[in-house]
């Protein structure tokens, strides 16, 4: 528990002897002892003592004293009307808030009015419209038993509620960032999770297997659900109810969903992360740094989050690509039609969040009216669909629900251009009911008789500057200057004495006050009745609105895709059963091309089960070609046209990505570590229907041990998993692989070198690359030039001492190695060989002694792995004089 949350001590350990206000702000303190309680005073949200200081703090706002019979205490006040801003402050500070509002109506209390938490506010049960952004906001469970695991997510501002199994504790993390949730709770048994959003301690019991199925009964029939699966989305659901104000059941959660991650393209932590699907690795939050904002083109916030969704989990049925292919295709070849759709759909409002504003009572006039607003773009829509060819759009057309009597209940009902309060009247339209009709005509009779008072009662009295006026203290009166006060008649009665006048009232103008104020108040009460009941009809039609809901977000999904697929350089991709080679002709990285002028297009040749070694230069574009060839792969799996003039593909179960250097310190992993544990995950996971990346594999280790993991991760993703993967490497050794199995083959990055200047050609070709450039790019990274020179003299020197070595010595009969010292190969075929040493202790080729000789045991002990070059030829030189001598 932070600090600053409970009952602050000084108030609590006198809670008797405080005034009855600062009591009800202990208690609620009590009550919600894990979180900041804002205590509704007035016009503020008030906070005393220690949570003060930290409001203050945060909010920087000004700390004042609240003084009671037992002392002075520290206060500090945020403003009801902005207090959006303010929460928001807090929520990134890492607080939970609890706002306690006055739950009775002052006017009508006597003593002190009642304040209870109505609302939990933490980072992903927000349902405020200030705070929320217009992406799904998520709080997600994981519970684990006996290694069976299950993670359930719901976004608690539109009711989508998801669970799904896992069958180890590496899924259940890979599904966890699959969701993305703003707020985790770790359930009993769940796995250590390395979650990017604070981790909330919600305690056992909701997670108990009776008590989470008791509350999961409220919303869908348990039985559907494995026992893990029930207690995970069952406690899930009981802390969303606690956030909510504990008032029941969310009636506007109808849907529950059962789902299984292997139905759709899985893409874990690392993938979305190197990917950037969503968000950019440098930190940038420039548009269009991101997969999804460079395809986003939706027009509307359902949309927005069912694109963001699909991307998530792209399909993996081929006859579903194909469905959503070719609704994109219909959209993007009929300009009209995609332009007609996205004007209408412009026009809708965020229907999800609505209904649960509705179901939860908190919608308020303004609401209904934009229910009604969404609800007539619909018929517009279904017309534009009339002659729609391809059967996605079919379906859709025949889904799309009018509402035509909620839509109507709402015209009828809410005012054109309702006020924002439903208290103060103005709610309902004039023609609604009949008995608010009749109240409201008595008191416009009423105003409108006090209208012509004044004229009246000049032409009556003589008096001239006589007025009429009305105030919230004394009511209705007519005033008269003092020069006048002689011809005042006698009906008049004295209401009030100004500096230079009188104010008055008459038996008259007192009654029909009564009656205008006693319309108004009788008015506001109808209205406020009404308008109730109106919201509980439209709430009754929540399960087919957010039904609507889904159809609008899923065609206005589809328009966007369709949207970039008129784009320059975009095309259908065309699936197969996974036999054939994943082929990408002048493929182009979504983000990256259309942020540069010039992008060099590359083709992409993978058959099943094949491994491509890429090396080249760094900066010559081997960690986009690989994101390049994920990207469009999860854009088409997901219903897209894909930037390349074409591209023939399998449906992927899964993309690996094992790209770039980062750690995990405060999880006690270093970035080898963090490198290792993303290449396990890979082994052990990928199958033959997987796309592998793999970027520097074992760069974070000693030469030997880095080349050795290399190519042992890379003889078992060839020969045990037959997963296509591209392996980006330093190692040069490796692209002796390809002449030793039939499935590996070499690409190279082109670059052009011109004395000390490099040009790279960002195009790839065949075969292994002959340099990586290491210095000429340091150089132009702007190292010293001292360094740079001494670089360079240090690389001549290598290289002389390996041609000394290699002239040195007798014709070799195994593969030499190609800068690491390390064999890449064993080449011998002879059947009656004796088996090779150990690879750190082989003689040198031809130079076989015999036993006993004192200058081959020393060769044996040699660990060519760990010798460089230079070291090596000094060796040989002191071997060889010592033969010479003897």
């Amino acid at each position: 528990m932070s600090a600053v949350t409970g009952p602050p001590p000084e108030l609590d350990e006198r809670r008797d002897e405080l005034t009855p206000m600062l009591q009800q702000y202990v208690d609620r303190c009590r009550e919600h002892d894990d979180a900041l309680v804002l205590f509704r005073v007035g016009d503020f949200y008030k906070t005393f003592c220690g949570i003060a200081e930290e409001v203050a703090r945060l909010c920087e706002l000004t700390m004042i004293e609240r003084e009671d019979s037992t002392g002075t205490y520290d206060a500090a006040g945020i403003p009801v009307d902005n207090a959006a801003e303010y929460i928001e402050r807090l929520l990134e500070a890492g607080h939970r808030v609890a706002i306690a509002d006055q739950v009775e109506d002052p006017s009508e209390t006597t003593g002190i009015v009642e304040r209870a938490v109505t609302q939990i506010i933490t980072p992903g049960t927000v349902v405020d419209d200030e705070l929320l952004s217009p992406d799904s906001t998520y709080v997600a469970a994981v519970v684990g038993d006996d290694e069976a695991f299950a993670v359930a997510s719901v976004d608690v501002s539109t009711g989508e509620c998801r669970v799904a199994p896992a069958a180890d504790r590496a899924s259940a993390r890979a599904e966890v960032a699959r969701v993305g949730p703003a707020e985790l709770l770790s359930g009993p048994g769940a796995p250590d999770l390395d979650a990017d959003c604070p981790v909330t301690d919600w305690g056992d019991d909701a997670f108990a297997a009776d008590a989470a199925r008791e509350t999961l009964a409220n919303y869908a029939e348990p039985d559907r659900f494995t026992g893990v699966e029930a207690r995970a989305v069952g406690g899930l659901l009981a802390y969303a109810e606690y956030t909510q104000g504990d008032d029941g059941s969310l009636d506007y959660v109808s849907r529950v969903q059962r789902y299984d991650p292997a139905d759709c393209l899985r893409l874990d932590a690392a993938a979305l992360r190197s990917l950037e699907l969503f968000e950019n690795r440098a930190g940038g939050d420039r548009d269009g740094d991101t997969l999804f904002e460079t395809v986003n083109e939706t027009v509307c916030a359902l949309g927005r989050r069912r694109l963001a969704s699909w991307l998530r989990r792209p399909l993996v049925d081929r006859r579903a690509i194909a469905a959503r292919l070719d609704a994109v295709e219909e959209l993007s070849t009929r300009t009209l039609l995609r332009e007609e759709l996205r004007d209408e759909l412009g026009a809708a409002y965020d229907l999800e969040r609505l209904v649960s504003r509705v179901s939860r009572e908190r919608a308020n006039a303004r609401d209904l009216r934009s229910v009604a607003g969404t609800l007539a773009i619909v018929p517009e829509l279904k017309d534009a669909l009339d002659d729609a060819e391809s059967e996605r759009l079919q379906r859709l057309r025949e889904d799309l629900d009018e509402l035509a009597e909620t839509r109507a209940l709402i015209e009828d009902a809410i005012a054109e251009d309702p006020p924002q309060e439903i208290t103060e009247g103005g709610v309902i339209a004039d023609g609604f009911d009949d008995e608010l009709d009749e109240v409201r005509a008595t008191e416009r009779e009423g105003r409108e008789w006090v209208a012509d008072l004044e004229a009246k009662e000049r032409e009556r009295t003589g008096i001239d500057n006589l007025e009429v006026g009305h105030n919230q203290v004394h009511g209705y009166y007519i005033e008269v200057t003092d020069s006048h006060l002689d011809s005042v008649p006698e009906e008049y009665r004295r209401r009030q004495t100004l500096k230079n006048s009188e104010r008055f009232v008459t038996p008259e103008l007192r009654r029909r006050e009564d009656e205008i104020l006693g319309a108004a108040e009788r008015a506001d009460a109808l209205e406020y009745d009404i308008f109730r009941e109106v919201r509980a009809e439209v709430a009754d039609a929540a399960d087919r609105l957010q039904a609507l809901a889904d159809d609008l977000a899923a065609l206005d999904a589809l328009l966007s895709l369709a949207t970039v697929a008129v784009g320059p350089d975009f095309c259908r991709p065309t699936f197969h059963d996974g036999d054939e080679p994943l082929e990408i002709e002048a493929g182009r990285h979504p983000v990256v091309a259309q942020a540069q002028d010039e992008f060099v297009p590359n083709d992409a040749d993978l058959p099943a089960g094949s491994v491509a070694l890429i090396t080249g230069p760094n900066m010559s574009g081997k960690s986009t070609y690989m994101r390049q060839v994920g990207l469009i792969c999860v854009l088409a799996q997901a219903g897209g046209f894909v930037p390349a003039a074409s591209a023939s593909l399998p449906v992927l179960d899964r993309v690996f990505t094992r790209v770039g250097a980062s750690d995990d310190i405060a999880g006690g992993q270093s970035t080898f570590m963090r490198e290792m544990s993303e290449l396990t995950d890979i082994l052990h996971d990928a199958t033959a229907d997987s796309l592998v990346l793999l970027d520097e594999v074992g760069r974070g280790t000693s030469t030997a041990d880095g080349l050795a993991i290399a190519r042992a991760a890379t003889e078992f993703l060839h020969d045990e998993v037959g997963a296509r993967t591209l392996f980006a490497t330093h190692y040069h050794d490796l692209t002796a692989l390809a002449d030793e199995r039939e499935g590996v083959f070499n690409l190279h990055f082109t670059a052009i070198r011109d004395g000390d200047d490099v040009t790279f050609l960002h195009r790839v070709d065949e075969g292994p690359s002959s340099s990586s450039y290491g210095v000429e790019v340091a150089r132009m990274a702007g190292v010293p030039e001292p360094v740079v020179d001494r670089s360079r003299e240090l690389v001549e020197d290598d290289e002389a001492a390996a041609e000394a070595t290699a002239d040195a010595a007798p014709e070799p009969t195994q593969a030499a190695t190609d800068g690491a010292g390390v064999d890449t190969a064993d080449t011998l075929d002879t059947d009656d060989a004796e088996p090779s040493p150990p690879p750190g202790q082989r003689t040198l080729p031809g130079t076989e002694p015999e036993d006993g000789d004192e200058i081959a045991a020393e060769l044996r002990e040699i660990d060519l792995a760990r010798t460089t070059p230079i070291e090596a030829l000094n060796r040989l030189q002191e071997l060889q004089d010592r033969v010479t001598d003897e």
